[in-house]
């Protein structure tokens, strides 16, 4: 038995709460996850779960165990995070995560470079476009829009998220082409429906413009709200209504022609964008490396 493997896998089960969750981070089999469990409990001697069908429960010597194996595993990966900066050469498993939009159009087409550059990194990408802890979640290093909440983690200041309103060369030969903010009163607005507690939710049903004359907001209102930014960006392809879609989506339309950029003196709001890691981790080269590459590429000048 690998006793390191095995109490990892031991880890993974109280954490995700079953065997069969445990299979999956760990790349194995249920089957073998059991076999992990039976045989660290044969060499401790002692039972760890007490399992059903239907659920797991600790034993009072499985808690303990799972503490004094937290420590353990911790203890192991700073020994290979300080093998790792006597080295100095970007290796291992880099966990990142962005929101969803912006890692599928502009983090993950940029990653193949990052990889050549990097050859011993490998990349572990979450998107969401929910704010995972790093720290609890295990993440090295995370993308974030919008304000962000006092913390101890660096902050690298990255360039604006921006919005494009558009709509197609269809929707404006039928319904005529809006000249002032008044005029999207009476055209369909199609909406993406921010979740709750979001910084932008107000832009489900009233638009904040800027332009000459300062900030101004509309409301607005049509025949969809979506929360797909991929399904918004499919609709406002056929012709369904105008939009206000992130620049990473809608870029190569406005270049081809498939949307057109509206009103150009009256821009929409934007987010400010950060890169944020750990203070203590950045010594790490693959992280290192990571924040120098983004920097160079999404940084603000």
């Amino acid at each position: 038995m690998d006793l390191f493997q095995a109490m990892s896998v031991y880890v993974k089960v109280v954490e995700t709460g079953s065997m069969t969750a445990a299979a999956l981070q760990c790349d194995m089999s249920t089957t073998m996850v059991g076999n992990h469990l039976k045989a660290l409990e044969q060499r401790l001697g002692v039972r760890l779960l007490n399992r059903t069908t239907r659920r797991q429960r600790l034993t009072e010597f499985g808690v303990a165990y799972y503490q004094r194996c937290l420590e353990v595993l911790g203890l192991v990966a700073d020994s290979e995070r300080l093998a790792e900066q006597a080295l100095d050469e970007p290796s291992g498993t880099l966990r990142i995560t962005a929101p969803l939009t912006f890692g599928t159009e502009r983090l993950a087409p940029a990653l193949s470079e990052f990889s050549r550059q990097n050859p011993r990194v490998k990349l572990d990408v979450v998107l969401t476009n929910r704010r995972p802890d790093l720290l609890e979640n295990g993440l090295d290093v995370a993308f974030r829009l919008g304000a962000l909440e006092p913390s101890n983690l660096i902050a690298r200041p990255l360039i604006d998220y921006t919005l494009t309103m558009c709509a197609s060369p269809d929707y404006l030969a039928r319904r005529g082409t809006p000249q002032t903010p008044e005029d999207l009163r009476h055209h369909d607005c199609l909406s993406f429906a921010y979740p709750a507690g979001d910084d932008w939710q107000s832009v489900q049903k009233e638009w904040r413009l800027a332009g000459p004359e300062g900030e101004v907001s509309v409301g607005v209102s049509g025949p969809m709200l979506i929360n797909s930014s991929a399904g918004l960006h499919q609709a406002a392809r056929t012709g369904m209504g105008i939009v206000m879609m992130p620049d990473a989506l809608v870029e190569q339309d406005l270049k081809d022609g498939k949307l057109l950029a509206l009103m150009p003196d009256y821009c929409p709001p934007s987010r400010p964008m950060h890169l944020v890691y750990a203070q203590d981790r950045h010594r790490l080269p693959k992280l290192r490396r990571f924040v120098e590459f983004a920097v160079q590429r999404w940084g603000k000048h």
